[in-house]
């Protein structure tokens, strides 16, 4: 039976679990093939095909990323896509195949940085996400750390003390003055009390492992 009639779309649900329950489904059994005949139905002419697809997708992407990992290339094609769905379900996808495929999704960061610039916020948010992951592998450290402070100096506001909370834990004596300057740079940026404490707070910790 074709993955697709499991759709949440093919069974006229309009909630996510038949699309979560498939992306189960096809982890369990390894399922390279259901994976392709995802990957081709991205360009459905059905849009909610389309978003389902890509949706259990990253699920299975989350559940175990080696599975989707070889199909990088469709994801970064996705982020030119007019569909937003699409577009932030596939930053969600590179999120989550960064550490199975490190070098191929540092070599695109010039892409995926633009799409986040030109995207909405969730699609800002993954491609946060995937700065974060190529900052706990040494080759790609130092680079993607410059990178992330450039992000965290334009961010929106609102964004912002989640992105900081997000980047403590791979924050180190070598990038931690970088990360203070940066964060200290938009405090008066944020004019919501309850957001601006939450990124002080951050600083505050990270001012004490100066010492």
């Amino acid at each position: 039976m074709s993955v697709i009639s499991k759709l949440a779309a093919s069974l006229n649900r309009r909630d996510e679990v038949p699309n979560q329950e498939l992306a189960r489904e096809i982890v369990e059994k390894d399922d390279t093939h259901a994976v392709q005949e995802l990957i081709s139905n991205l360009n459905n002419k059905s849009k909610e095909i389309q978003n389902d697809c890509i949706k259990v997708l990253y699920e299975i992407g989350e559940l175990n990323p080696t599975l989707i990992s070889s199909n990088y290339q469709e994801f970064l094609d996705l982020l030119h896509s007019k569909n937003n769905r699409l577009q932030w379900g596939a930053m969600m996808g590179l999120s989550c195949i960064t550490i199975e495929k490190p070098k191929a999704i540092y070599s695109s960061l010039p892409q995926i940085l633009k799409a986040a610039d030109q995207g909405s916020v969730i699609t800002k948010d993954h491609a946060i996400n995937i700065l974060i992951k190529l900052c706990t592998l040494q080759p790609y450290a130092e680079s993607a750390f410059s990178l992330l402070c450039e992000q965290l100096l334009k961010s929106l506001p609102n964004q912002l003390p989640m992105y900081a909370e997000r980047a403590m834990p791979i924050v180190n004596d070598k990038n931690r003055k970088e990360f203070i300057k940066a964060l200290n740079s938009r405090l008066d940026d944020i004019d919501k009390e309850s957001k601006r404490k939450r990124v002080e707070k951050v600083i505050k910790k990270m001012r004490v492992l100066e010492k």
